[in-house]
């Protein structure tokens, strides 16, 4: 197998200098076969001698080159059947080496060259038909122009072809770069989403449970009621946390394997709206009351745009966790005709999600590329009664 690749490319430049080799060679023998055994008993042609060979050879010799220079090539060609013609010798054995080199510039050259090239081998070959046999010159001028124009013909459609087939070529690459720019966007987005599920349920879950645990230690001895209650709540968030891990990474799987892990693996509702009441009492057992409260007419909200409110009102509530432990917190949800609107606020000092160092795609851009995704923004900043605000809005029209 790997020699065939290495050799193949090698073989695919040679072999039409091989053939145009061979086909100069056998050419050549050929026709001083035909020039040494052709009967002239009336004396049309003159006697054959050795310049006659040496113009044979120099009509056919010369075409192994064809491809590289056509023009080149085509004019020796001409200039030596048109010396073999004016010698008298038998005209027919050099009208293939002519023809030959007429159609490779017909096939390689601009038709306005073609054209010209046309007009001389006509020339050159009707200057070869007065050496026809008497009676049989209207035929050969005939023949003469109508293989002229049939090469010329033949020559110029192989060159479309060729230019057809070099312009799909290109466009064929162009579609290759395009699709593999495409698929690079499409896992750079794909990446972009797995990053921010990672850190929206890492964030949040770890930071209620750094909390939690500084409480138990802090409460272990005086107050084991208080540091049981804790564990229990690290435990929840774990187990929080690692369903939802498994859930993204059901997402990520294909086939049975999908099949076999969402038999095994447990029900628990994807995130969403839903699980708002369970969200704020869990940020609550971290330390940071939470007011819920809801207006408008509460309808289903696509999967997408459901889980997007869950994570930006999860991630605003982890950074009150972690810039404002003890300040108090409320989320604000409003249903309209044709968006949802939410505003999650503290009353504490919170540093600003956007000035806290971290990598691309967390805290507020983050949120904000979530919202964008379903033509939705994200807005936050300092409160005008103190604390920090963020505000969400996503365009989800009830009528769906």
């Amino acid at each position: 197998m790997f020699a065939q690749r290495t050799w193949s490319p090698a073989v695919r430049r040679v072999f039409p200098q091989v053939v145009d080799l061979v086909y100069a060679v056998v050419s050549v023998w050929l026709s001083s076969t035909a020039l040494r055994t052709w009967s002239d008993p009336h004396g049309y042609w003159r006697h054959t001698d050795v310049w006659a060979y040496v113009l044979i050879a120099l009509v056919y010799m010369p075409l192994v080159l064809r491809r590289r220079a056509p023009l080149t090539v085509f004019i020796g060609t001409v200039a030596c059947v048109l010396c073999y013609f004016t010698l008298a010798y038998y005209h027919v054995v050099v009208v293939s080496g002519l023809c030959l080199a007429f159609y490779t510039v017909a096939a390689r050259c601009p038709r306005r060259v073609a054209a010209k090239c046309a007009a001389v081998s006509l020339v050159v070959l009707l200057w070869g038909a007065r050496l026809a046999q008497p009676g049989s010159g209207l035929f050969s001028v005939a023949f003469v122009t109508v293989m002229v124009a049939v090469t010329w013909v033949t020559g110029d459609r192989f060159r479309r072809l060729a230019e057809r087939g070099e312009r799909l070529a290109v466009l064929t690459e162009q579609l290759r770069l395009e699709q593999e720019e495409k698929a690079q966007r499409a896992v750079i987005a794909e990446r972009m989403k797995i990053a921010r599920e990672l850190h929206d349920v890492i964030a949040h879950h770890v930071s209620v449970i750094s909390v939690q645990t500084g409480l138990a230690d802090y409460v272990f001895i005086s107050d084991p009621r208080t540091a049981r209650a804790a564990l229990k709540i690290i435990a929840g968030s774990a187990h929080e946390a690692m369903a939802e891990m498994r859930r993204m990474l059901v997402v990520l799987r294909e086939g049975t394997e999908r099949a076999q892990e969402e038999e095994d693996g447990d029900h628990t509702p994807a995130p969403g709206l839903g699980r708002l009441d369970q969200l704020a009492r869990r940020v609550e057992a971290a330390g940071v009351p939470v007011a819920v409260r809801i207006t408008g007419a509460p309808f289903a909200l696509p999967p997408g745009a459901d889980l997007c409110v869950y994570r930006v009102i999860q991630e605003a509530l982890t950074n009150v966790i972690k810039h404002a432990p003890t300040a108090n917190a409320s989320v604000a949800v409003h249903y309209d005709e044709a968006a949802v609107r939410v505003r999650v606020a503290d009353d504490g000092q919170a540093t600003p999600v956007a000035t806290t160092p971290g990598p691309a795609g967390h805290g507020l851009v983050g949120m904000r590329e979530r919202a964008v995704i379903y033509g939705g923004t994200v807005t936050a900043g300092p409160g005008p009664q103190g604390g920090f605000e963020v505000e969400l809005m996503v365009p989800v029209s009830r009528d769906r």
